[in-house]
């Protein structure tokens, strides 16, 4: 996987599943104004890197934090190669559960905000209607919540209660005390039912690595996806409970 050094915004090549590969990840919803960087658009300018504020602000965070790697997913997967794509996509439930910490940008929360309120933008944000933020959530052991300004809110641990509420997601698969194969293909399913993505085959595709499926990516074949999908999930998954979902 491409991973991006903290100190010198260069990538480097490291393998996730290496125990010596420590790295911090990070969880985000896209900007379209302006857009994210690229990895096309970073590898132009990696000689004399002009990191974009995001970026350059997830560094620094994970540096101050003691962490020389960061993986983002709108500059790390090279899009222009379908087989590096696809094996990003099928793999990136395990790159987040493999990281050392998951920062959980919430860009539409003020650093003033009291998430337990019941008004809170915490527990409005955006980050939690986007449908690969699920996967974001879940697969990490550690998740730290960060502010519009990059201030720490809290941890996945301490919140794990008003996460719960928020979501609906279980406290017991949110702190990992039970596998994800403890809960039904329903329960699971049904923690993404009021998520949205902007394509429409991302929404079988952001749901590969919590239904433990694989599958090839292709993009363009708009709902089929989520028909491939089920039958791979009933092919592969002894659980009639995807029928009641």
């Amino acid at each position: 996987m491409h991973l991006l050094d903290t100190y010198t915004g260069q990538f480097v090549e490291k393998d996730p599943k290496d125990e010596d590969t420590v790295y911090a990840i990070l969880s985000h919803t896209w900007n379209h104004d302006p857009p994210e960087q690229t990895y096309d658009q970073l590898k132009k300018i990696q000689e004399h890197p002009e990191l974009s504020p995001k970026i350059r602000d997830a560094c620094a965070v994970a540096r101050k934090a003691g962490y020389q790697y960061i993986w983002i997913d709108s500059c790390c997967i090279d899009k222009s190669s379908s087989s590096e794509l696809s094996e990003a996509i099928n793999s990136m439930y395990h790159w987040y559960g493999y990281a050392a910490m998951c920062y959980a940008f919430l860009a539409d929360v003020p650093p003033d905000d009291d998430p337990r309120e019941i008004s809170s933008r915490f527990r409005q944000s955006r980050w939690y209607t986007r449908g690969w933020t699920l996967q974001e959530l879940i697969a990490p052991l550690q998740v730290m919540f960060l502010s519009n300004e990059w201030t720490v809110i809290g941890s996945k641990t301490v919140l794990a209660d008003l996460v719960e509420e928020i979501t609906g997601i279980s406290g017991e698969a949110l702190l990992h005390v039970k596998s994800l194969d403890e809960f039904s293909l329903a329960q699971r399913l049904s923690w993404a039912a009021k998520r949205e993505t902007t394509r429409v085959e991302d929404r079988a595709y952001s749901l590969l690595g919590l239904v433990n499926i694989n599958m090839p990516t292709l993009y363009g074949e708009g709902a089929l996806a989520f028909r491939r999908l089920q039958e791979q999930i009933v092919q592969r998954v002894p659980d009639q409970s995807l029928f009641a979902w």
